[in-house]
C-alpha cells in the first residue's frame, strides 16, 4: 500500500509535544512492513533540512479570496519513508509553531492549516499518489474536509480513503464562523452535522465527520471519548460513528530510550544488571542538588506539564500530606501559573526532599526516567502517555491513574502473587492519589519484591512493530473506500 501522513509536527524536524514522536516512529515502522510511507509537513524556522531539494517550486494554493504560492522540498528519508515540506514562510516561518504563551495562539492558525491541508492534496497528487491519507490531529483535520468539498470532483481521489487520528481530543481547531469564508469554503459547512460546534467552526468535528476511519492512541482512550466525560462534546458524533472508531495504542522508540544502552545516563543498566540503576539515582539527586542522603530513599520523578489534565490539581489537594511521607520528588515541566509556583513553595519549604526544574529539557527527562524509583503520572485523562511506558523500560514503577492509555499499558501490583508492573487508582481524588503512592512506598521497603516488580517492567514490550501492524489492517480495511462521508 502506499501511505500518506500529514501532520503538523515530527522528530526530529520539530516538536511541541508526543505527536511529534510518533509521527517521527509510526512511518519507519510502516515502511518496515513493506509498504510505501510518505509524511507531509510544514517546514517551520525550526526545521532543519540541509538535504532537502526543492520536489515542487511552486504551487497555486487559494485560501479565500488570495492566491499563496507554497513550495514543496523532499527531506531526508526517515529509515524507509520519504519526507516532504510545505514551505510557505509568511505563514510558517515563526518562532513558535501553534502560539505563544504571551500573545496566545496565531490569529491566522485557520488559513496557515487550511493552505497546509490543500498543499497536501497538491503533493499527493504530484509527488505521492496514496491509497490512504492519514491526517492526525487538528491541524491536518481539513484533508478529509477538502476531498469531499473543493476535491469532490477529483479524479485522482476518486479511491484514496482516509484514516483521522486524534491525539488529544481537548485541542479541536475553534474558529469563528465567518474563517469559513476566509478559507474559501461554502456556508453549508455551518451545519451541526458538518462542522458547526456550539455556534464555531471545529476543524476536528469535520475530520469525525468526513473520514472513513477514526482513531485514537489507545484502546481505552477511543472508549473513553464515546462518553460525556472525555468526549468534550463530540461523544454524539463518535457514538453514531462507533463502527469506524478504534484505538490503537502508540509504541515506543527504544533506540532513544533504553538503559542499556541510554549515551544521556551515568550508567547503564539491564534486568540481569541493575547496579547502574544507583549510580543513575545518585547522579539524579546532584542533577537537582538534593542531598546525597536521600539515595536509600525512594525517589519519585515527574515529568509532565503542569495542568490540572496532567493531574496537577490532585497534587495540590494534597500536597501538605505527601511532603509528610518518607520520600523525595523531582519534577520537570512547565505549565499553569499556579502549579509552577505550587512545586516552587513545595521546593522552597522542603529543600531536602523536593526539588523543581521549570523548563522543558530532554536529558533532564532520560536522567529521571534512569534514577528516579517511581514515576507519577496522576492525569485527569491520558489518550496514550509514553512517559509511563519509558519508565517500565527503566524500571521506574509507575504510579498512574487507570485512564486511557496508562490504564492499557499499566498492569496493578499483585503483592500476593508479584505479578504487575505498577500501581493505579480510579478515582479522581487526591486521596485515592495519596493512598496508591503509599501502598508503593510500602512495597519499596521489600527489596527483594520491588526487585522482582522492576524486573516485571522492564519487560515489558511496546515497540511500534505490534501497532504498526495494527495500523496496517486498518489501512487494509479503508482501501478504495474513496469519500464515503460518515456523517
Amino acid at each position: 500500500m502506499r501511505i500518506l501522513m500529514a501532520a503538523s509536527e515530527g522528530v526530529p524536524f520539530s516538536k511541541t509535544g508526543g505527536l511529534a514522536d510518533v509521527v517521527g516512529a509510526l512511518p519507519q515502522a510502516i515502511a518496515r512492513l513493506g509498504h510505501e510511507v510518505a509524511v507531509v509537513l510544514p517546514r517551520y524556522r525550526m526545521t532543519k533540512l540541509p538535504e532537502a531539494r526543492t520536489a515542487l517550486a511552486s504551487l497555486t494554493i487559494p485560501v479565500g479570496q488570495k492566491l499563496h504560492f507554497p513550495a514543496v522540498l523532499e527531506g531526508p528519508p526517515l529509515d524507509g519513508a520519504r519526507t516532504f515540506f510545505i514551505e510557505y514562510p509568511p505563514y510558517f516561518d515563526r518562532d513558535a509553531l501553534y502560539g505563544t504563551p504571551e500573545a496566545g495562539d496565531h490569529p491566522d492558525n485557520p488559513e496557515r492549516f487550511t493552505l497546509f491541508s490543500r498543499a497536501v492534496l497538491e503533493t499527493a497528487k504530484a509527488l505521492f499518489p496514496p491509497d490512504v491519507i492519514h491526517c492526525h490531529d487538528w491541524q491536518s483535520a481539513m484533508v478529509p474536509v477538502l476531498l469531499n468539498t473543493l476535491y469532490a470532483g477529483d479524479p485522482a481521489f476518486e479511491r484514496v480513503g482516509t484514516l483521522f487520528t486524534i491525539h488529544n481530543l481537548g485541542y479541536q481547531g475553534l474558529f469563528p464562523p465567518d474563517v469559513l469564508a476566509h478559507l474559501g469554503l461554502g456556508w453549508d459547512l455551518f451545519q451541526t452535522e458538518r462542522l458547526e460546534f456550539w455556534g464555531k467552526v471545529n476543524f476536528l468535528k469535520g475530520a469525525l465527520v468526513y473520514s472513513n476511519y477514526i482513531n485514537t492512541v489507545s484502546k481505552k482512550y477511543a472508549q473513553e471519548i464515546q462518553t460525556e466525560e472525555y468526549g468534550f462534546g463530540l461523544q454524539g458524533l463518535l457514538l453514531r460513528r462507533a463502527d469506524v472508531v478504534t484505538g490503537i495504542l502508540n509504541g515506543v522508540d527504544y533506540a532513544q530510550w533504553n538503559p542499556g544502552n541510554d549515551r544521556l545516563l551515568a550508567a547503564h543498566f539491564t534486568p540481569e544488571k541493575l547496579e547502574g540503576k544507583r549510580a543513575c539515582k545518585k547522579d539524579l539527586l546532584a542533577q537537582f542538588k538534593l542531598p546525597a542522603k536521600n539515595l536509600d530513599r525512594p525517589l519519585v520523578g515527574i515529568v509532565s506539564r503542569f495542568t490540572a489534565q496532567k493531574g496537577a490539581d490532585l497534587i495540590a489537594q494534597v500536597a501538605d500530606q505527601l511532603t509528610q511521607e518518607d520520600f523525595c520528588l523531582v519534577a520537570l515541566g512547565t505549565g499553569d501559573a499556579e502549579y509552577e509556583q505550587l512545586f516552587r513553595r513545595l521546593a522552597q519549604e522542603y529543600p531536602e526532599k523536593i526539588a523543581v526544574r521549570i523548563a522543558y529539557d530532554n536529558t533532564l527527562a532520560h536522567k529521571i526516567e534512569g534514577g528516579a524509583d517511581m514515576f507519577l503520572m496522576p492525569s485527569r485523562y491520558e489518550p496514550c502517555g509514553l512517559n509511563q511506558i519509558y519508565s517500565l523500560k527503566y524500571g521506574t514503577i509507575p504510579v498512574v491513574r487507570a485512564t486511557g492509555g496508562l490504564d492499557d499499558t499499566i498492569e496493578p501490583y499483585d503483592p500476593a502473587t508479584g505479578a504487575g508492573t505498577g500501581f493505579k487508582f480510579h478515582d479522581y481524588t487526591g486521596q485515592a492519589l495519596l493512598d496508591t503512592l503509599r501502598a508503593a512506598l510500602h512495597v519499596y521497603k521489600n527489596r527483594e519484591g520491588w526487585t522482582r516488580l522492576m524486573r516485571n517492567a522492564m519487560a515489558k514490550d511496546f515497540s511500534w512493530d505490534a501497532s504498526a501492524r495494527e495500523y496496517a489492517g486498518l489501512y487494509q480495511k479503508i482501501l478504495g473506500m474513496g469519500r464515503a462521508a460518515g456523517a
